[in-house]
């Protein structure tokens, strides 16, 4: 087993938050100040290090919310190398600290596989029990999703509170949750992952025989049985339906607002990529939108869509989705799903990878293995290396040899953004019809539309109308066709 001190290691792949130009539109100063308070009502609430839970009976632990103080890390390297395994338990330091924990120690231990029954076995589990009790902490994080038996007989040995890595990133996406829809995504995740962990509390209903006559559990103790588990599993069962018939709904009102795009035939790009890869920053940098940016895992749940213009004047949809983490748990996926839509049913999707970070071609294959898994591998990826002005310059010269058609760019300083607004340019689809059109001064809103979904040639205005030379989508042209004019 490896034992790594991690008080006082510095994040990898952290940049500062990146400011949003100066846009005079109107609203957009209104989003960038709700951006800063809610970023400000996040920072209102912190955990103070060191205070205990005192918990005494740890079967209790599922009766209260989760709530993280000192923590010891614990890992399982089954493949790869020690620094593949050292990243894995430097990225679930940086899990727990976003959802508030104070890290003292992180243990990795070399296995075939985890052990079935205490996940690293039994002499290290003993070994790990005098760790938590040296050191004083209060619950133990697993670099790995535990089965119920593996987490019950785990905390049987420490005598602490024992979660893994998918609670760990459940509990993140709980605080951070903030629309109707995130909420909702979020607690059907916990409760599908809370559904076959349920467990009897203390010994109080286990004495309970069970049967209503002749049973074995003698005078006085003969009654309904242990029927406390099965009545939980009904309510969780009847929550999570209702939650999926609000998230069903949701998904409605989603793909109204998507289709009018696709009727309008306006492109679709979506920013995806690894949690905390800058994603929100390029988006306040491409179109002044003033989402939440942290220097943290998963800050931003909710998407955002916001219009931008390429460099010859095409219009496009930017989307800011939900970021990616290696073993992201499957039941997110599903609970997000309507969400990631909003990458599946796009043009083009802007795949930002953290140049700063230690590996961040294991990023690149983690969100990748994601793309697979929600049908998203088809469509046209353009890679943007982001925080190139804190990467190292080795790691960036591997990547472009690795990666030739990415763009580099610095969301922070606003370096290579006018080079990503070309690529961007260059892979969106092309138009297919080109027309030149009169018209009349009270078609204004084709003339706005023109602006909107075209590519404007060139504009004049005549004592007929608007004249327009411009590469429109064919929908749009075909409503142009009656004011048809000479092609100039």
């Amino acid at each position: 087993m490896t034992r790594t001190s991690l008080n006082g290691h510095a994040l990898n792949g952290a940049s500062a938050a990146a400011a949003a130009p100066v846009d005079t539109r109107p609203g957009v100063d209104d989003e960038l100040d709700r951006g800063q308070l809610e970023l400000q009502d996040r920072h209102a609430l912190r955990r103070v290090q060191g205070l205990s839970t005192e918990l005494h009976d740890i079967t209790e632990v599922e009766y209260r919310s989760l709530r993280l103080e000192r923590v010891v890390l614990i890992g399982v390297w089954t493949t790869g190398t020690q620094q593949d395994a050292d990243n894995s338990l430097l990225e679930l330091k940086q899990l727990a600290e976003t959802a508030g924990a104070l890290v003292l120690e992180g243990l990795t231990q070399r296995r075939s596989r985890p052990d079935p029954a205490t996940y690293v076995g039994s002499g290290k589990a003993a070994e790990l029990h005098d760790i938590v009790e040296s050191t004083g902490a209060d619950t133990v994080i697993c670099d790995g999703e535990l089965a119920p038996g593996q987490l019950r007989q785990l905390e049987d040995i420490v005598k602490v509170k024992v979660i893994d890595r998918t609670a760990l990133i459940l509990d993140i996406f709980a605080q951070h949750a903030r629309s109707k829809e995130g909420k909702a995504q979020v607690e059907l995740a916990q409760l599908t992952y809370l559904l076959p962990r349920l467990r009897g509390w203390g010994e109080a209903l286990s004495r309970q025989a069970g049967t209503s006559g002749g049973g074995n559990g003698g005078v006085g103790l003969r009654g309904p049985g242990e029927t406390k588990l099965e009545t939980d599993r009904r309510r969780i069962n009847t929550r999570m339906a209702k939650l999926r018939r609000q998230l069903s709904h949701m998904a409605v009102a989603r793909d109204v607002k998507r289709d009018r795009r696709r009727t309008r035939q306006v492109p679709a790009v979506a920013i995806a990529g690894y949690t905390n890869a800058g994603k929100s920053s390029l988006l306040n940098r491409l179109t002044g939108a003033g989402v939440l940016v942290e220097d943290a895992l998963f800050a931003t749940l909710d998407p955002t869509v916001r219009r931008a213009r390429t460099p010859d004047g095409r219009g496009f949809t930017l989307s800011d989705t939900v970021g990616f983490v290696r073993h992201l748990p499957h039941q997110l996926v599903e609970a997000f799903r309507s969400t990631l839509e909003e990458v599946t049913d796009a043009d083009l999707i802007l795949h930002v990878v953290d140049g700063a970070h230690p590996d961040p071609e294991q990023q690149i294959a983690s969100v990748r293995q994601v793309f697979a898994e929600i049908g998203a591998s088809d469509i046209p990826e353009l890679i943007v290396v982001n925080k190139v002005d804190a990467a190292d310059p080795l790691l960036l010269r591997q990547l472009r040899t690795r990666y030739p058609d990415a763009v580099e760019v610095s969301a922070h300083t606003g370096a290579g953004v006018d080079a990503l607004l070309r690529a961007i340019a260059g892979a969106l689809p092309t138009f297919d019809r080109e027309v030149s059109v009169l018209l009349p001064y009270d078609r204004g809103d084709l003339v706005s539309r023109v602006h909107q979904e075209g590519r404007i040639l060139s504009e004049e205005h005549t004592g007929e109308g608007t004249a327009l030379h411009a590469w429109v989508p064919p929908l749009l042209a075909g409503q142009l066709d009656r004011y048809v004019t000479a092609m100039r």
